[in-house]
């Protein structure tokens, strides 16, 4: 519940407190009321069950007693019970028990403390009114101990329903962002993945076609740069999204039907490449095109690094249940040079391989017996996609 605007400023500070401000207010009034003997002001004249025989000393250090537990009785709420009953014995302070029946049914967390203490309240306000009648002991026994305990439950009861919707909604809120953060996480991941598929691969060529420079035409510088400003693009691309918490690019991933232009760019850096299709083509799920793609793009990069003047086949098999995927190179006929190799961090295989098993599949690598190289991946294809 929020402050309103129109109030003047020196309520603030009571605002601010009302819980205490409330209980002070309670503390007060169960204490006059428990020494009302003493000003002639008390439903029986003094103590209900001895009328006429109370001391007058004796109403002021129970109203004490009783106004002190009035002002905790969020936190003691059978002690003000007590507290009440006394006041009752002395002086009939019924005020004090209806306060503490609303406070027992609102902060008591034993159900069975309430039931027992409700009886006990009702015995002892009821043997009073015995006197005037049984019709007069029900109503009020009712409105003096029952209405008041079954108020402060139901208010008990709505606070705790509250607190405890609250508390689910912020568990709620919490596991909703560790769930976006894990995801994130994951994508993040993936296109540290792809970067490395990408970049490595664009590099390759580059550098390849540097070096063809130092001894063909300059008509080649064209194509680096061509080359160079597609790497450069995809990596901003890549590292922004790194960087930020901005969604990825919706730009579609490369798939099997792009094969083409990635064999023809290896084909024009000078490597020799080779694309047997067996079975019949037909559409994969895009996950399965896209890890197809980047285990062959990873693979000629490894040829341009390794053996760039090597043969290369990629054989391209359709099963009924799977794509069969083999990228083989020939022994070289020369190593590259010292300063015309590239570097290698030995994750791209590492991280390809995760991906194949990811979805089912199984990658291997490993060299040949005539001294080449062989990139053999096997992908599952689900049963409704393979029909």
């Amino acid at each position: 519940m929020d402050k309103p605007a129109a109030w003047p400023p020196w309520i603030e500070p009571l605002w601010r407190h009302r819980a205490r401000v409330v209980d002070a207010f309670v503390a007060v009034v169960c204490a006059v009321t428990a020494a009302g003997p003493a000003m002639e002001s008390t439903l029986f004249g003094g103590s209900p069950y001895f009328p006429g025989h109370s001391q007058r000393w004796v109403y002021f250090p129970v109203a004490l007693v009783v106004g002190v537990l009035a002002f905790q009785r969020r936190r003691w709420p059978l002690a003000f019970v007590a507290g009440a009953l006394a006041g009752w014995a002395v002086a009939a302070a019924y005020p004090a028990i209806v306060a503490a029946q609303y406070a027992l049914g609102a902060y008591e967390r034993s159900r069975r403390a309430v039931a027992g203490a409700i009886v006990v309240v009702l015995v002892a306000v009821g043997i009073p009114f015995a006197r005037e009648g049984l019709d007069s002991i029900i109503p009020l026994s009712v409105a003096v101990c029952l209405a008041p305990a079954l108020l402060g439950l139901w208010v008990g009861s709505r606070r705790l329903l509250l607190r405890s919707l609250r508390d689910r909604i912020r568990r709620a809120e919490w596991e909703r962002q560790l769930v976006a953060d894990q995801a994130r996480a994951e994508e993040r991941a993936r296109i540290a993945h792809d970067m490395h598929d990408v970049v490595a691969h664009k590099v390759s060529l580059m550098v390849l076609h540097a070096t063809a420079l130092e001894t063909q035409n300059v008509a080649l510088a064209g194509r680096i740069r061509m080359i160079g400003r597609e790497t450069l693009d995809e990596l901003r691309t890549l590292v922004g999204v790194l960087r930020t918490d901005e969604a990825a690019p919706l730009t579609p991933q490369p798939t099997m039907a792009d094969l083409d232009t990635l064999v023809q760019r290896s084909v024009e850096a000078g490597t020799p490449v080779t694309v047997e299709s067996l079975g019949q083509t037909r559409q994969v799920p895009a996950i399965i095109e896209q890890i197809g793609y980047r285990v062959v793009q990873e693979a000629l990069t490894n040829v341009h690094k390794h053996a760039s003047s090597a043969t290369t086949t990629i054989r391209v098999r359709y099963g009924p249940d799977r794509l069969h995927l083999t990228i083989t190179n020939r022994r070289p006929s020369a190593r590259p040079a010292a300063a015309a190799a590239l570097p290698s961090g030995g994750h791209g295989l590492f991280g390809l391989r995760e991906r194949v098993q990811l979805v089912g599949g199984r990658l291997t690598a490993q060299p040949t017996l005539d001294g080449g190289f062989e990139v053999d991946a096997v992908l599952p294809v689900p049963a409704r996609e393979a029909e």
